[in-house]
């Protein structure tokens, strides 16, 4: 698996990111460089995957600019991104349904038990109970029943569809880093102030933004949750809905770090040590359950043939 630094020329709104690219952006995106070429050519199985660096301004509380952040993060290339970012994003909706609706068939409901009317000499339709779905109060035909919607998706392929919504993002300007406020709302919590920074960021408090912070203090949650259109998140409850539901993301210092740890050029070694990890607990696991259930299958064997 190979990494090309490049810009991502994705759309960050969810409603142009599943739409066509332009011709023009098509034609840029797909001239392939030297390197590419090479890679192409020396493996067929390859899989290309970008890391797209960016670079965010470092905004202060006060709104003044004092530095600039890189962001570097894998991308998925401009022919499959869309697809990628489609498959997680329904897989994650999917994912929370709770499947918990059902319905009484006929031979649930209550009732029925006695023929309403006789069969003949009432010039009427036979009827043969009152649980029929033809009724009022009877079963329902094919109606919902406790279901699983739960689908897979690879994990990596998962982190892959969120780092692309974020460098996506940064690319097309849609994001901005400011310094660490939490300490000046220690005092109290204040909505009119935090209004006043959003302002002072460029960002408009009609507008949906997203801020996600390493850790939210309880007076930052206080100032912005009667902000409808802003969501505070941490990299816990991160998600992709989230960030292609907003129109600015807004990260902080420490947030800029976690990405580029966990999404970055270097997130495919952690994902191998938590593999193996992963597989050496499961292990011990599987060897303590069967050194467990041994000695109770074979009593169970024994009470048996003492039965014969």
């Amino acid at each position: 698996m190979s990494i090309i630094s490049s810009q991502s020329p994705l759309s960050f709104s969810a409603s142009s990111i599943f739409l066509p690219t332009p011709k023009s952006l098509f034609v840029s995106a797909f001239n392939p460089s030297p390197r590419t070429t090479t890679l192409l050519s020396s493996s067929k199985t390859l899989t290309l995957i970008r890391a797209s660096s960016s670079s965010l301004p470092i905004f202060s509380f006060t709104g003044e600019t004092i530095g600039n952040a890189l962001l570097v993060l894998k991308s998925a290339p401009p022919d499959t991104a869309r697809a990628v970012v489609h498959r997680a994003i329904i897989a994650e909706q999917q994912n929370q349904r709770r499947g918990t609706a059902s319905t009484l068939t006929r031979g649930e409901v209550s009732g029925g038990g006695k023929k309403p009317y006789p069969q003949k000499k009432t010039g009427r339709a036979r009827r043969g109970s009152q649980r029929t779905p033809l009724r009022p109060g009877g079963g329902v035909i094919f109606g919902p029943k406790p279901k699983d919607w739960s689908i897979k998706i690879n994990r990596k392929e998962r982190r892959l569809a969120l780092s692309t919504a974020i460098a996506s993002a940064a690319s097309s300007s849609d994001a901005l880093v400011v310094e660490d406020f939490a300490h000046l709302f220690d005092a109290r919590p204040k909505t009119k102030d935090f209004i006043a920074a959003m302002r002072r960021w460029g960002l408009d408090p009609k507008d949906k933004s997203l801020f996600l912070l390493t850790e939210v203090p309880d007076n930052v949650k206080l100032s912005c949750r009667n902000i409808g259109t802003l969501k505070m998140l941490t990299p816990r409850t991160l998600n992709l809905f989230d960030i292609l539901d907003s129109a600015k993301l807004v990260l902080t210092k420490s947030a800029v770090d976690y990405l580029n740890s966990m999404y970055g050029e270097g997130s495919e070694k952690v994902d191998d040590e938590e593999e193996d990890e992963d597989g050496e607990q499961a292990a011990p696991e599987a060897a303590a359950v069967l050194f467990e259930v041994l000695p109770l299958g074979r009593a169970d064997v024994g009470w048996k043939e003492e039965r014969m």
